[in-house]
């Protein structure tokens, strides 16, 4: 098999939603500055991402909102009628310079991805993951969704049956209104109970399986989850592609949920779902501290490849980390120093809830 290829742009080094949005914080940037400084990102691995025609987003949006989208970056404001409409220069959904150049490369390199995969192999797509777009609006920080026009491309490309597992805090509510009643896309997601977009009640059909999981999630608890819900599922449906959204918002430092995992959890789902199915896409997500984010992801790359993960990153990755900036929160003031120094967390281990094992059951 050749080897992993990782699917970046420069885009997003000097993009930003805004000084006061929760994507003010570089993390793509920092996940291939990182991978570099670690000599984990030769060139001959790295494919620069597309960005898409607007056209081709129409096979799954809207035509009347990409067209929305791409005026409004031109103009750089939207009239009422589409902010109702289209939910576009909202407070989560704002306009920005890059906000359609942005997302877009995003869905290019999603799009890419599905012919990449055509034989099989392997991609990591860190600036995918906008699971939340609606064909016709955005939603929660995504203009488009680019989970959805991967696995169409998948398909395009031979994918007959695509598994889509999600482990994201937040629930993938626009993959599910794509495929929800799709018998060849299985969908699993495992997200904060009760937070945004309050969607995703416990519950499981043969291809879709909500799992909302408590505050404080741990990673013996997580373990749990993988073991009994998430490969036994992936196994039994047999699919042709896997496409694991790997949001970083789940873990203890992520100022934007409640759960306690360490990224330790997020690389061992990877590791365990590789050989599932002959194509794997890894995506990134949500993930709001730019240390934790970056660390995670940048192991979610050396795990895809076999590398070890040392206990103290290079001279040259502790300076990407050093230069990382949190500035408004208050986890940002006195970091810890392991987030400059280390890529993996220590164990987050604790007990396993009977809620929990109640709902698992229950799939």
């Amino acid at each position: 098999m050749t080897r992993p290829l990782f699917i970046g742009s420069e885009i997003y080094r000097g993009s930003s939603y805004g000084g006061w949005h929760p994507l003010r914080v570089p993390r793509v940037s920092t996940v291939i500055d990182l991978s570099r400084a670690m000599g984990w990102l030769p060139s001959d691995v790295y494919v620069p991402s597309p960005r898409v025609k607007p056209a081709a987003l129409t096979i799954w949006h809207t035509p009347e909102y990409v067209a929305a989208l791409h005026a409004a970056e031109a103009a750089q404001s939207v009239s009422d009628a589409v902010r109702a409409r289209h939910a576009l220069g909202t407070p989560n959904n704002p306009i920005f310079p890059e906000m359609y150049r942005r997302p877009a490369t995003a869905a290019g390199g999603s799009l890419l991805a599905g012919e990449l995969l055509a034989k099989g192999g392997i991609v990591y797509h860190p600036a995918g993951g906008t699971h939340h777009g609606m064909p016709d609006r955005a939603g929660g920080f995504c203009y488009l969704n680019d989970p959805v026009l991967a696995i169409l491309s998948l398909r395009r490309n031979g994918a007959a049956r695509v598994a889509y597992v999600d482990i994201d805090a937040h629930h993938p509510d626009g993959v599910e209104h794509a495929f929800g009643d799709d018998p060849d896309v299985l969908m699993i997601s495992v997200h904060e109970d009760g937070l945004w977009p309050r969607t995703g009640a416990l519950g499981a059909t043969d291809t879709t399986i909500n799992l909302p999981v408590p505050r404080g999630l741990n990673d013996d608890e997580m373990a749990l989850i993988r073991d009994d819900v998430i490969l036994p599922r992936v196994t039994a449906f047999k699919p042709d592609a896997i496409v694991l959204q790997c949001g970083a918002d789940g873990v203890e430092e992520d100022p934007q949920s409640h759960l306690s995992l360490s990224n330790q959890s997020h690389w061992a789902i990877i590791r365990s779902l590789m050989g599932l199915a002959p194509r794997l896409l890894v995506l990134g997500g949500g993930g709001y501290n730019p240390w934790s984010v970056g660390r995670l992801w940048t192991g979610v790359w050396a795990t895809l490849n076999g590398f070890d993960i040392p206990e103290r990153v290079t001279v040259e990755a502790e300076e990407v980390l050093r230069t990382l900036r949190f500035d408004g929160n208050r986890r940002g003031k006195n970091p810890p120093e392991h987030w400059f120094t280390t890529l993996a967390d220590s164990p987050r281990h604790g007990p396993i809830r009977d809620t929990l094992r109640t709902r698992t059951k229950s799939l």
